[in-house]
């Protein structure tokens, strides 16, 4: 049991560095352009939202931290999600790394400074509702299952009052919205399949 657990934590922490400190940077660390202000906007939007969302969480439902920290390995983690669950991380990075290509190799004429500005901002906006869903729904965890030691309950405050799923729906205009900031018209296709992929998963939790 004590190996099983530093197993958990070893892997909790590479998966931290990896979405944390790792994948906001790959633009940058791909093209090896530096000075590029929309990719240090969208880094530090995705690491605020990222650190704070869970530093929140941490303190009013620190046993939502532990249930995320299991990612994958409960047992009774829908068929369905264990795939579709990888597939969103993996697109996720998958955009990051054509927006760099893209940046490197010139494919992509930019889009206006207003637009990177409004794309940044929605990004922001969807971020900071996704952090919010995190927050409000004590239930959140990282696959689709139901709870039953946690006493899982469909939860209605917070942004659900305003939408079935606020997470994805924050998610999705962030998604989107990372090609137009980043000047990446490439960056649409993984983004595209990342979208569909998140909507699959959405209706099919739905019929859980």
């Amino acid at each position: 049991m004590a190996e099983q657990n530093k197993t958990n934590v070893l892997r909790v922490i590479v998966m931290t560095v990896v979405v944390v400190v790792v994948a906001p940077f790959l633009p940058m660390i791909i093209s090896g352009q530096w000075d590029w202000w929309e990719a240090w906007g969208y880094a530090l939007a995705s690491i605020l939202s990222f650190v704070l969302s869970r530093a929140i969480v941490a303190r009013v439902h620190p046993d939502l931290i532990r249930e995320r920290a299991r990612f994958m390995e409960a047992k009774d983690t829908k068929p369905w999600d264990k795939i579709l669950a990888p597939l969103l991380g993996i697109g996720s990075i998958l955009v990051l790394l054509v927006v760099g290509l893209d940046r490197s190799y010139g494919w992509s004429s930019p889009f206006s400074l207003i637009v990177n500005i409004l794309a940044l901002t929605g990004i922001v906006i969807g971020y900071a509702f996704s952090s919010w869903a995190l927050v409000a729904n004590r239930f959140f965890s990282g696959t689709v299952r139901i709870q039953t030691e946690r006493g899982h309950h469909v939860v209605t405050g917070g942004p659900y009052r305003l939408i079935r799923h606020p997470g994805y729906a924050g998610g999705l205009l962030g998604y989107v919205l990372i090609p137009i900031l980043l000047d990446s018209l490439w960056a649409f296709l993984p983004a595209g399949l990342l979208a569909a992929v998140m909507v699959a998963r959405t209706a099919l939790e739905d019929r859980t």
